[in-house]
């Protein structure tokens, strides 16, 4: 028997020292640590997040007009009067619309910036800034300055059209128009955000591979396709995910520009959802539609948490 073998023996044969009051006391107070840590975010959690949404859920389980101390209860009444609701119809198609129109809009406009300011340009930085600055701009501030552009009667927009011979266009006033220039603002206030993180994928492709196959004679379009492309997949279904969650809540520049209007041509789901509370006063209906959006973006943050696990695979 070896002298490390016949030491761990009589080691284990020894009664084990009793433990100390005070390493009793100091392992106990660590078990709390990671709470009190945690404790601050779980209160305003609870107090933001979780007691609103039971409110939300009891308020659209009621007959309610201004708070959940009015009304009867009607169970699944609210959510069955959406069958036979138009305007929720109207709503539904709008956001369908406008987040259609937004995001492959920005993605690509995005995607075609980050590639051309991912080469060595002159003022390759400042043009990086000055196309991210829209997105940090506040959405109120935003759709406050485009009225003002967009505007039929002095906006800039349509005294360029005239000085050019075109004649004014309605953008604000007619329903088609009106929701064309809400998705030409939203783009413009989104493609920054796009080119930024498209930036960061193309910085991690391998240039070896781009330099390889330009050695074989693959011309540029060839290597984006070929190369850059497939390996910038996960970043784009992130980005999907992402900004069809910006579109579905997007309020604050609709609600400057056109408050839904005219008539009920650009009132997306969370308008609907704004009015039917505020200016209608059918909080129980309201609530009930609000948790239909909350159902739909649950369902992205879904396919957005499966489309980071693959991308971390990928990776």
């Amino acid at each position: 028997m070896s002298l490390r073998t016949d030491t761990r023996d009589r080691a284990a044969t020894l009664p084990a020292s009793p433990e100390r009051p005070a390493d009793a006391r100091t392992r106990r107070r660590a078990r709390f640590v990671p709470y009190a840590f945690i404790g601050p975010a779980g209160l305003l959690f609870l107090a933001f997040s979780l007691v609103p949404i039971v409110i939300a859920i009891a308020l659209s389980l009621r007959d309610s007009s201004t708070s959940i101390t009015d009304g009867g209860w009607i169970g699944a009444g609210n959510f069955t009067a959406m069958t036979g609701d138009p305007l929720i119809v109207t709503a539904l198609r709008n956001t369908l619309v406008f987040t259609l129109g937004t995001v492959p809009t920005s993605m690509a406009i995005g995607l075609a910036l980050a590639v051309a300011l991912n080469r060595p340009l002159p003022g390759r930085g400042v043009f990086r800034a000055l196309f991210f600055v829209p997105m940090v701009a506040a959405g109120v501030v935003v759709g406050v300055v485009m009225s003002w552009i967009f505007n039929g009667d002095y906006g800039v927009v349509n005294n360029l059209l005239e000085a050019l011979g075109l004649g004014r266009l309605p953008w604000l006033t007619a329903p088609g128009w009106a929701m064309a220039t809400l998705v030409i603002v939203v783009v413009w206030t989104r493609i920054g955000f796009c080119m930024v993180i498209y930036l960061g994928a193309l910085q991690s492709v391998p240039a070896e591979l781009k330099e390889a196959a330009a050695i074989d004679g693959a011309s540029r379009w060839a290597r984006f396709r070929t190369i850059t492309w497939p390996l910038l997949r996960p970043t784009t279904s992130i980005l999907v995910i992402l900004n069809v969650v910006f579109s579905l809540q997007a309020f604050d520049v609709i609600y400057v520009m056109t408050g839904g209007g005219p008539g009920f041509s650009t009132t997306v789901l969370i308008q609907y959802v704004f009015r039917t509370a505020f200016i209608d006063a059918r909080m129980g209906y309201a609530a009930a539609l609000g948790l239909v959006l909350v159902a739909i973006l649950l369902v992205f943050t879904l396919l957005r948490q499966r489309a980071n696990r693959k991308a971390e695979e990928v990776l």
